[in-house]
């Protein structure tokens, strides 16, 4: 199983909207423009994160995205199940009835395969359900005090190293 590049870019957008200066949404084109996707692509995947409620869309000129929960709400498995749907990694397309023309073997084949990757289906949702964005966060940038920066001006990059700088 392969994610799609939209889990990617969703968890972009996360890191862009828990590290925003202010709670004034960050406006879609700059996002559209950070991340090097379309305005119309990135409708598409803040769509799929709105109605995940893991972001909120704010209307008018000074409209964007915006959090819609506390980043350590935000789990892996939220913006899995966001932008790819529910996690199921066995396709159970029937193949080993027809292939064996529905024997009892071929019935119990299929529902030894079904267990087995519902199992394994299980053990990622578990996972996946206990690492937040900030735990993510935290690890990545080696602090749990999230730096805050204006996206429309300067970079993670900029901020870090001036905060760096300043404790010298």
């Amino acid at each position: 199983m392969q994610l799609t590049k939209g889990v990617e870019q969703a968890i972009c957008i996360i890191v862009l909207l828990a590290t925003q200066e202010s709670e004034a949404p960050l406006a879609s084109d700059e996002i559209s423009r950070r991340l090097g996707v379309s305005p119309s692509y990135l409708k598409k995947i803040t769509r799929k994160l709105v109605v995940g409620k893991i972001i909120l869309s704010v209307p008018g000129n000074n409209g964007g995205v915006s959090l819609g929960k506390p980043v350590a709400e935000v789990t892996m498995l939220d913006v899995i199940e966001a932008m790819e749907g529910p996690i199921a990694m066995y396709p159970d397309t029937g193949l080993i009835s027809r292939a064996f023309h529905d024997g009892q073997y071929a019935e119990r084949g299929q529902d030894v395969l079904r267990k087995v990757f519902q199992q394994a289906d299980q053990l990622m949702v578990d996972y996946f359900s206990k690492v937040t964005a900030a735990d993510l966060l935290e690890e990545g940038l080696g602090t749990t005090n999230l730096p805050r920066l204006d996206w429309n001006r300067e970079t993670l990059s900029d901020v870090l190293n001036r905060e760096r700088d300043e404790k010298k």
